[in-house]
């Protein structure tokens, strides 16, 4: 791992964030950029007025004094940590960033559903999660630690999910993380035999050429996929969860809605979302 990046809103929830990617980039050696966005719209940068030119200027020297402020921590100390400060385009703009400098992981904070304290908390999370082509972690609160050593990976054994599912495990293995593949079977519509959850199982494994896996897999029943994922984190002492987003299409019977989001909002745990 060379490149973490933080998107951040100065919020406690940032620092979490902030905090969890200064660990990770000391033990890994990676560097850190920080990204703060002012949400202007682009009309103010087109604009050749000069009063909306003067209250640009000064929403821009505000966020700088107010980063300086944020990145003044000890834990930063002896990293190499670049603020970036970006406008329009919010969301759109943390992927194609994280792009740009080729970052291996961005790290986010977030609260769950809130319209308040902040842009990266709720709604604004999930989307960054559903759309960013670079995995995405998660984090709700201050970690003791970031030693990921048993982590959760919630798997429907679907083709299209191969090669999310390789590259979550090479992203993971990286992290010192032992990788538990997690499968939830649920009744009526989406009911699977043991004999068929097996032959999906067998059929998976062939397409990674991955055999080695078959030792890592697990099945529960419940009555939906999050409440199965939840609870075997919970009962197994997980330190963290891993998921598959699939978009708004495309979406299959496993992650059909919003299943991704749900784990993203409800799990207390860190959640490390990939997409497909």
């Amino acid at each position: 791992m060379k490149r973490i990046i933080i998107p951040v809103d100065f919020s406690k929830y940032s620092e979490y964030a902030l905090k969890t990617a200064a660990s990770l980039a000391r033990k890994h050696g990676a560097e850190l950029t920080v990204m703060h966005m002012l949400e202007l719209s682009e009309s103010i940068f087109s604009s050749s007025s000069n009063e909306k030119n003067e209250e640009t200027a000064f929403m821009l020297m505000l966020a700088d004094k107010e980063f300086k402020k944020f990145l003044d921590k000890d834990y930063l100390e002896g990293l190499t940590v670049t603020p970036v400060i970006k406008h329009h385009k919010v969301l759109k703009e943390v992927d194609e960033v994280a792009k740009s400098i080729n970052a291996d992981l961005i790290v986010m904070g977030s609260k769950g559903h809130s319209d308040h304290d902040g842009v990266f908390t709720g709604s604004n999370t999930e989307k960054v999660v559903r759309h960013s082509d670079i995995p995405v972690l998660v984090v709700k609160e201050e970690l003791d630690h970031t030693d990921f050593k048993n982590v959760v990976l919630a798997t429907d054994f679907e083709e299209d999910n191969v090669a999310a599912s390789k590259n979550a495990v090479n992203l993971l293995q990286s992290l010192g993380c032992e990788v538990t593949f997690l499968h939830v079977n649920l009744p009526n519509i989406g009911f699977l035999s043991t004999e068929e959850i097996e032959e999906r199982r067998d059929a998976f494994l062939e397409l990674t050429g991955h055999p080695e896996w078959r030792g890592h897999i697990k099945y529960v029943s419940d009555y939906s996929v999050e409440d199965g994922v939840l609870k075997y984190a919970v009962k197994t002492n997980a330190d963290a969860i891993a998921v598959i987003s699939h978009g708004r299409t495309g979406l299959n019977l496993f992650f059909g809605g919003s299943i991704t989001e749900d784990v993203v909002n409800h799990a207390k745990r860190p959640v490390i979302a990939f997409k497909q």
